[in-house]
Order: structure tokens, then sequence, then C-alpha cells
């Protein structure tokens, strides 16, 4: 038993690689996903209520809207009281100077210890200075300039904070005007004595204190309650078909708020992540089940299954990251970038169904999963099927704006859809819509560095290669032009049949225009290439003459890897002979000498056959055209003789029994070639004589 299940293992590991994917691939996109609980309700504003009449499963607040808390806000720190701190420092230096400053000053003028009148001046300032510095002397300020009557302020005294009203301190100014009203009822005092002394002692004690100020403004709006009224478990929210006006929505956000914030913890964490690796399995099913039913082909090439499950781990990757660092919104990501750039490898379908199980995978945790889904479904859709061509540079541009636009056609309509007017748009969304429409103009570096990581071949890179003046092609030109000319004959014929069948005609043009570059080392053995009767095989052996014909093909395949040609184009040169024997020299050894055993992989190409239905293609064109040279006669039942013998030698030789070509495929093949042919040979109708 055990070794059955070793044997079993070992036919399907490559299954089993594959499904080791695409879990690996699940669990990274679990990993950066946001572990949040969805509300199990879906609403909408200005829509009716779709479910059961809602009863309030607990006591909750209902949240104010972040512009009632912005007013709240600002009208605290419009109205809160600035807080000022006495310096007594001020007081006790001014005491310390007065007498210096007085006895100076009244030197100055004359007046002395003996004099009558110093003692009463003297007397006089420093009660004065003592019931003004009692008062307090503030510091102006813009926070306290034009205040009404009663206007108070918090002064800090001995670190206790008392309430004083603003008219009860003094100022500079003020000080020096209670000071000429005190003087001009003293008829004894030496006013310009005192002026002078205050002039240079006064120095506002109480001062503003911005540390305090901004901690208690702190604390303040930090107390600012959230929530401006209360629902009570039990309570009806909203009855079924209720519309979910304003106010409804507001408090349904409050609900929902509330019960993400109760059903946190680590016990629903592992729901969470299992409800979410299954989701993302499903969607990415989708894409391997479409794969298994329609491109076996390229679900049998794990470099493909790797591209694909890549591309949906970036999309959701860049998605995780948006959301944990709460970007502006997620529509600026560039979501079309990825079916585009996979479109530029493979088929029209495969873009499709990659960019629905994105889709799909994102809306899971994207805010407002509808509209989201809605809107890059159809902006994806739309950038695949306007991607006909990738070669033509102005293609990706024209693919921009279609995406942007319907971008904003599909956002357009959605949101009046919900708020049934333009006035509630965001239209803030429309510039980030064009940044990531603006995103897929990466494509071109993007498929420069797939394309060698993978080694894929898009639409741009055959179409470089399939420009007659590359060096290699200019090189067959001047060294082989009856190959040169062959190629390119063949190139038309093949590229006609993969049109009428289905399949690439880009890859079938390339490949047909290098597939015969192995004769550039000796091009004077093959006979497009002769232009005299002197023919080098007369001199050779008939087994030798057949491994120059069939070395070719090695020979092109050592080329093409020096010039680093793909692998798609170098599977071209492989297989265009299959396993076929080069005949004229197989049939002409066995004529010669029928008494000799012969060894058959002498003459016969190295192989293999064609495993593709551009290569099968590329096989029967190369034949035919070959062999319609040697034709003596051109007519129209020659040519379909000469079509029908050698495909179907091909096809009794097994030559196409690994490729995807079927009968009927080969009956148009047929019809196309025998036309073409007839072109080519200006066959017309012969009129009697």
């Amino acid at each position: 038993m055990l070794n059955k299940f070793k044997e079993y293992i070992a036919t399907k590991h490559d299954v089993f690689y594959k499904i080791f994917l695409v879990i690996i691939s699940v669990s990274f996109i679990v990993y950066v996903f946001p572990k949040n609980i969805s509300f199990k309700y879906n609403y909408q504003k200005n829509k009716p209520w779709l479910h059961e009449d809602l009863i309030a499963p607990f006591d909750f607040g209902i949240n104010k809207s972040d512009e009632e808390i912005k007013q709240e806000q600002n009208e605290l720190i419009n109205n809160s009281k600035p807080y000022f701190k006495v310096d007594p420092s001020v007081y006790a230096r001014i005491e310390k100077e007065f007498p210096r400053v007085f006895d100076e000053d009244a030197a100055n003028m004359g007046i002395l210890p003996k004099n009558k009148s110093y003692k009463i001046n003297k007397e006089f300032a420093q009660s004065l200075l003592s019931e003004i510095y009692k008062s307090g002397i503030i510091e102006t300020n813009n926070l306290i300039d034009n205040r009404p009557e009663g206007y108070t302020i918090y002064v800090l005294n001995n670190h206790i904070a008392e309430e004083t009203e603003l008219n009860s301190l003094l100022t500079i100014n003020s000080a020096f005007v209670l000071l000429k009203e005190r003087i001009s009822h003293q008829p004894d005092i030496h006013s310009k004595l005192i002026f002078h002394v205050f002039e240079s002692l006064l120095q506002h004690n109480i001062v503003f204190d911005p540390l305090t100020t901004s901690k208690a403004q702190k604390e303040q709006l930090d107390n600012i309650s959230l929530t401006r009224d209360m629902k009570q478990k039990g309570q009806r929210i909203i009855s079924r078909g209720e519309i979910v006006d304003s106010e409804k929505y507001k408090v349904l956000e409050s609900l929902k708020a509330e019960y993400l914030s109760q059903t946190g913890g680590n016990s629903n964490l592992y729901y969470i992540v299992g409800g979410q690796f299954v989701m993302v399995a499903l969607s990415i099913s989708l894409m391997i089940i479409f794969l298994a039913l329609f491109r076996k082909d390229l679900l049998a090439d794990n470099r493909v299954l790797i591209f694909i499950l890549l591309n949906i781990v970036l999309a959701a990757t860049i998605t995780g990251i948006a959301l944990r660092f709460k970007i502006t919104s997620i529509y600026i990501l560039p979501y079309c970038f990825f079916p585009v750039l996979v479109r530029s490898f493979f088929s029209t379908r495969v873009a499709l169904f990659m960019h629905l199980a994105i889709s799909l995978i994102i809306a899971m945790v994207a805010p407002n999963p509808y509209e989201f889904a809605f809107i890059q479904i159809i902006a994806g859709f739309i950038a695949v099927f306007s991607i006909i061509d990738m070669y033509h540079r102005s293609r990706l541009f024209i693919t921009v704006g279609i995406i942007f636009l319907s971008y904003c056609l599909a956002f357009l309509s959605f949101s009046v859809m919900v708020d049934g007017s333009f006035r509630n748009i965001n239209w803030i969304t429309i510039q980030w819509f064009g940044v990531s429409a603006a995103s897929v103009l990466f494509v071109y570096p993007g498929i420069f560095i797939f394309e060698k990581i993978f080694g894929f071949v898009s639409e741009v890179t055959l179409m470089e290669l399939s420009d007659i003046n590359s060096p290699l092609l200019r090189a067959l030109a001047l060294k082989a032009p009856g190959t040169f000319q062959h190629s390119l004959q063949v190139a038309n014929l093949a590229e006609e049949a993969i049109i009428a069948i289905g399949g690439s005609s880009l890859l079938i043009r390339t490949g047909a225009l290098y597939h015969d570059i192995g004769k550039m080392e000796m091009p004077l053995y093959f006979i497009e290439n002769q232009s005299s009767e002197v023919n080098p095989h007369n001199e050779l052996s008939f087994e030798e003459s057949a491994a120059i014909i069939t070395g070719h093909v090695n020979k092109g395949i050592e080329i093409a890897k020096e010039n680093n040609l793909p692998d798609q184009i170098i599977d071209f040169i492989r297989t265009h002979h299959g396993t076929t024997k080069a005949q004229y020299f197989y049939q002409s050894f066995l004529k010669n000498f029928p008494d000799e055993e012969i060894d058959v992989s002498v003459f016969q190409y190295p192989g293999p056959i064609p495993f593709s239905k551009e290569t099968a293609v590329l096989m029967m064109a190369d034949s035919v055209e070959a062999a319609s040279r040697s034709l003596k006669h051109y007519d129209a039942q020659s040519l379909d003789k000469l079509v029908d013998r050698i495909i179907d030698s091909q096809i009794a030789q097994g030559q196409f029994a690994n490729a995807d070509v079927t009968f009927k495929n080969i009956t148009v093949i047929k019809r196309i070639f025998k036309k073409k042919l007839s072109n080519i040979y200006h066959l017309r109708i012969e009129y009697p004589q």
C-alpha cells in the first residue's frame, strides 16, 4: 500500500506542485489582507432597507459626523480661555532697584534727602508700585486684544489657577494712566520725578503660558463626546422597505462601528482568516478551472501558472499595504495594469478571467465592495478588449484614455444611482482614476522585465524580431538569398492559414522568417541558393549530403541561441521538418544501393514533431512551398495534387500527432495553400484558342 502511494505521488508530482503554488499564493494574500470583521447587512443611502426589521442588539451611541466634530473642535478652540502666569521675580527685582533709581533721579532734579518733598515723593512712589503689582501688569497678546467687557482668563500664581477678569489687570499703558490720575490729586508730588522713576522700573509681571494653554486645550478636545444620542437595546432601528435617509444612515453606521468594535478578538480572528482563505481560494479556482477546461497547454506550463498567480498576489499585496497605511483612495492603484500585462503574452480570455479573480478577491476588503467590483470589472474588461495589438505604440495611449473614460462612466453612473443626484459625488475620485489609468503606460517596462524572468514572448518582441532589417535576417538575405525569399513565402502562407483556423499570426510569421537560418552556414548546398548548374552534392556521398541537409536544423538552433532568440522561435526551427527524412537522398541511396543495409537515422531530421497549432502549420507551409518550386508545369490541378500529397504524407507519418490541429483545420489549410500558390504562380483561366 505504501509503495502504491509513493508511486501515485511520483506520477502526480506536477499536480501537487501546482496545488502547492495555489496554497502559497492564497496564504500570502490572506496574510497581507487586513483582518476586519464585516457587518452582515448591506445598505445604501437613499435606498430601501431590504432586510428584516432591525432591532438594536445592544445599547450604542449615535456617532457624530466628522463635520460636527470638526465644528465643535473649532468652537472649543475659539472659546477656550488662555493661561497666564505671575512672575514674582519681576516685583522682587523692581523693589530692590527702586531706592537706587529714585535717589539717582531725585538727585538729578535737585531733590535731596534733606528736602521735605523727598520723603513724600518716595513714599508715594513706593506705595503706588506696590498697589500696581498687587493688581498685576499683564503682557499684551493677540489672544486678549479687543476682548469684550467681562472676559476672563486664567492666571497661575504659585501653580494655582484662578479665573480673573481681564479688566481687573493693568497693562503698562493703563498703569501710567493710573499714575497720572493719582498724581493729579496730590499737589505735593513731583510729577516729572515720579514719571521718570516709573518709566525706568515698570515691567509686566503676568506673562502668557503657551504650554499650559495648549495642554488645557488638548484635554478639552480629548473630552469632546463622539456621540450625540443613544439607542437602547431592543429599540427598533429601521423597518423593511424603509428608506435609508441621512439620519438613518448615521444610525446604521454607528451600529456598524459599535458591532465591529465589540466583535473583535483572537477567537474571531481565526474565523476571519478561515473565511478569507476559502474565498480567495474559490476566486483563484475560477482561473484554474478555466485553464483546465479551455487552455490545458497553459496550465501544463508551470511558468505560466506562476506568472498568473504572481499578478494576482501583486494586486492583492498593494491593496493590503494601501489599506494598512490608509491611503486616500484605493482607486489610485493600478488594477488595469495586470490584465493588460497578461494580455500582452496570452489570449484575451486568460486576461479577463485573471482580472475577474483579482476583482473578486480585492472586493472582499475594499470599501463599498459592490461598487469596487462593478467599476473594476467594467474598466478591466474594456482595457483588455481595447488592446487589439500591443506593437502599435499609439494603441497603448488610446487604451489609457478608454480605461479612464470607462472608470468615470462606471463611477458616475453608480454614484447617481445611489445618491439620486450629482450633488454628493466625490469629484476628487476622478483624478485617482486618471492616475490608475496612466499606470497602464508602464506595461512596456513590465513586458520587458517579465520576458526576461519567465522567458515569455510578447507581441512587441515578435514585432521587433519580424523586422526584416534586423541583423540576423539581413545576414540571411545576404548569405542565402534564395532561402530568405523562401522564408518570406512560407511566412505569407503560414500566416494566412493560422488566421483562418485560429492562432497567433505574429508568432508564426516570426517563426517562419527564422526557421531556415541554419542554411546560412552552407547556403550553396541548398538548391534555392544555387545560381549555376554546379551542384556541390555531386562530390559527396548520399549520407554526407543528407547529413548537411538535416544538419541545418541543429545549426539553426545554435545560431538562434547565439543571437538570443526566444525559445518559442527556436521551437519552429526544431520542428519545421519534424522527424521526416531527406527524401531525395534517402530514395537515391535505396535506388543505387538496394542490397546494402541502410541506417535510416542518417537521413532523418532530428525532430521533435510539431507540438502546437503554429508549428504544425509552419511545417505544412514549408514543405508545400519548397515542393512547389520543383513543379515543371503550374496549373490548378498540379498544385492541388501537390498540396494534398505533401500534407497527407505528413499525416501518414504521424507528424501532427502532438499538435492541436483537427482534420477540419487541415482541410481549411489545404484550401488556403492552394489558393495562395495559385496567386503566387499567377494561374489564369485557360481561354479557348
